[in-house]
């Protein structure tokens, strides 16, 4: 018997700066989303996020 194997995302605590607010945010997030927001920006990513309901 098989036991069914479960996959975890890697998820990492990691500070973004965010210049029009002038403050650093502290987020858990995927090295993915990492990825991410480092290609479109912190604001951008942001607001992607909240219409998709993750934030």
């Amino acid at each position: 018997v098989k036991t069914k194997r479960k996959f975890y995302p890697n998820l990492q605590l990691q500070k973004f700066y965010i210049p029009e607010e002038d403050r650093w945010i502290t987020l858990k997030v995927s090295t993915s989303a990492i990825k991410t927001i480092n290609k479109i920006g912190i604001s951008e990513a942001i607001n992607r996020f909240m219409k998709k309901g993750y934030l």
